[in-house]
């Protein structure tokens, strides 16, 4: 999607920190936008710095599968046919694993990852019937490479949202659909909020651990956290280059080179029997040929 003016952008989590940045770049590079939130304060907040004449709010629980089918039923009679989807709705919890409650992996794992999963299952049979192609963006985060023992549940649900991306890159790219994972590093946004957006259903006394254990952050993020805006137009640039790999930090470099040498000096180094090895050189072929294909969308 190198050419984005006049396409049309929905971005769920769209009202505050990356989405909100999100919104920003793509609007003032001319798309359309739906900018789908949990919290209408944030959307009330959000309106009253986009243009509304190219953005529209809409409220949305990304665990809800008919929630989800009315927000796209909305985009598309307010601004018609769908071409990008910024699956970027996110929570955070920072408690010990083993204060972790079964409540808690539902809470984040639901949001987290089968908002995800939500998304795409909305948004890719309506991109498919159109024609026109498009491009699907997943929030991971560097925790997707990098995991956190403070943030257990947000780990597992981050590797999961990058191998489905993954995936998907190699799925999608048939109908002209290009597919980016997003892993950002440090973002001034609102995610200490996270248990503001808690549904009842899922209460936990880990909660107040939580809250206590991201104090910290809201100053960290105004301080340190890298602004939405500038977020928002590295998401559009990576697009626009039909990236697999959406990084907005550089300072991770080292630190993933040291894992993947870590990866590679792990694997043995006996081959397999003859029969083992011409399946996986198949597979290979396969997946290489796949994306070569994906790579040349436009």
């Amino acid at each position: 999607m190198k050419d984005v003016e006049g396409k049309v952008a929905f971005i769920t989590g769209g009202a505050s920190g990356a989405g909100f940045g999100m919104a920003s770049a793509f609007s003032k590079a001319g798309m359309k936008v739906v900018i789908a939130d949990v919290r209408q304060d944030r959307l009330d907040k959000a309106m009253t710095q986009l243009d509304p004449s190219s953005v529209h709010p809409v409220r949305l629980d990304v665990t809800n599968r008919q929630d989800f089918a009315r927000a796209a039923d909305e985009a598309e009679r307010v601004f018609g046919k769908v071409h990008l989807v910024c699956n970027n709705a996110g929570i955070n919890l920072f408690v010990p694993v083993e204060d972790v409650t079964y409540n808690d992996w539902d809470w984040v794992l639901g949001v987290n990852l089968g908002g995800v999963v939500n998304g795409v299952t909305t948004f890719i049979p309506r991109l498919r019937k159109h024609g026109e192609g498009g491009h699907i963006v997943n929030t991971a985060s560097m925790a997707g490479f990098l995991p956190s023992s403070a943030a257990v549940t947000y780990t597992a649900a981050k590797f999961g949202v990058r191998g489905l991306t993954e995936a998907l890159r190699y799925s999608l790219y048939q109908y002209n659909i290009g597919v980016s994972v997003f892993c950002p590093g440090l973002i001034n946004s609102g995610i200490y909020e996270s248990e503001k957006m808690r549904p009842p259903e899922l209460a936990s006394p880990s909660s107040e651990k939580n809250q206590k254990a991201m104090a910290f952050v809201p100053e960290l993020n105004a301080t340190a956290g890298m602004a939405p805006e500038e977020v928002g137009e590295r998401v559009l640039a990576g697009i626009r280059r039909n990236q697999l790999y959406i990084f907005s930090h550089g300072e991770f470099r080292e630190e993933l080179q040291d894992l993947f040498d870590e990866v590679l000096e792990s694997l043995p180094t006996d081959k397999g029997p003859e029969i083992r090895l011409q399946f996986e050189q198949r597979r290979r072929e396969g997946l290489k040929k796949a994306r070569i294909a994906a790579n040349q969308i436009n």
